[in-house]
């Protein structure tokens, strides 16, 4: 009996089997390490850490099962495919794309050169002043040529509107805020205007909030009460057909009571 590589029986293993087409599982990971990589906010060192970001699991997301399109049923999210390395909170004069290609951005660093992938996700909050949240997830394996990861990041910008999802939990927080926001997954293209970049080993999604007068409220709500807030958020790229169920969690992110004083500006 021919025997399986086990870098396939530790895939099927550990996640589950849609996640494995997702990365190339026969080709050696690379270690990603968080401290190499430098952010203007910082990462958390536990729970009460404030003013600081964590990485969650997708424990408390509820994404779409392997029977959705029968029952649509939704189960808990896994882990995330990709990891959390580094956030840059930034003030802005103006909203600013293709944050990437800065000099300091982690993506032109030495270490962010030899990852396989970089997904940039540059949330641009409208202020006074103006803001932009960067997170930088990475991949410690190249992408899977037929995976629905890659599709999307082949794909046309409609393609990518109709199936890059958020989903907003406000962990900690006013009542209020919490309502606002809600629990409910969100496709940001069908929402808001987002710009797509693609280079090298990296695609910048950059989300103009402020094209949206419902988001652009919602959002000058939750800077107002910014400090008191836990927030975590979740991305995937929404399933659809039968092949690509159960969804996973692409990334993650909890935001641990951020004070607007700590965005440094931005320098073009």
């Amino acid at each position: 009996m021919d025997k399986k590589p086990t870098s396939k029986i530790l895939c099927n293993l550990i996640v589950a089997p849609n996640l494995c087409k997702e990365l190339d599982s026969h080709a050696s990971p690379i270690e990603i390490d968080a401290s190499d990589f430098n952010g203007s906010l910082r990462k958390g060192k536990d729970e009460n850490d404030t003013d600081c970001w964590t990485s969650p699991s997708g424990e408390g997301f509820k994404i779409r099962g392997k029977n959705y399109r029968k029952d649509n049923s939704k189960v808990v999210g896994g882990d995330p495919l990709l990891k959390l390395v580094a956030i840059d909170w930034l003030k802005v004069d103006k909203a600013v794309d293709k944050v990437a290609l800065h000099s300091r951005s982690m993506v032109q660093s030495e270490a962010g050169k030899k990852l396989p992938f970089i997904l940039v996700l540059n949330l641009q909050v409208p202020a006074k002043p103006n803001y932009s949240l960067v997170l930088y997830y990475a991949s410690e394996r190249p992408i899977n040529k037929d995976s629905l990861l890659a599709k999307f990041l082949e794909g046309d910008d409609m393609f990518r509107d109709s199936r890059f999802k958020l989903i907003p939990s406000i962990v900690e927080g006013y009542w209020m805020v919490k309502r606002a926001v809600g629990t409910k997954a969100c496709l940001l293209g069908k929402a808001v205007t987002c710009k797509y970049f693609k280079q090298d080993n990296f695609l910048e999604i950059d989300v103009d909030i402020g094209s949206s007068s419902v988001a652009r409220s919602v959002v000058g709500l939750v800077l107002g009460y910014v400090t008191s807030l836990v927030v975590d958020l979740a991305i995937l790229i929404e399933a659809k057909e039968e092949s690509e169920l159960p969804e996973y969690i692409l990334g993650t992110v909890r935001l641990n009571r951020v004070r607007l004083e700590s965005a440094v500006p931005f320098e073009v």
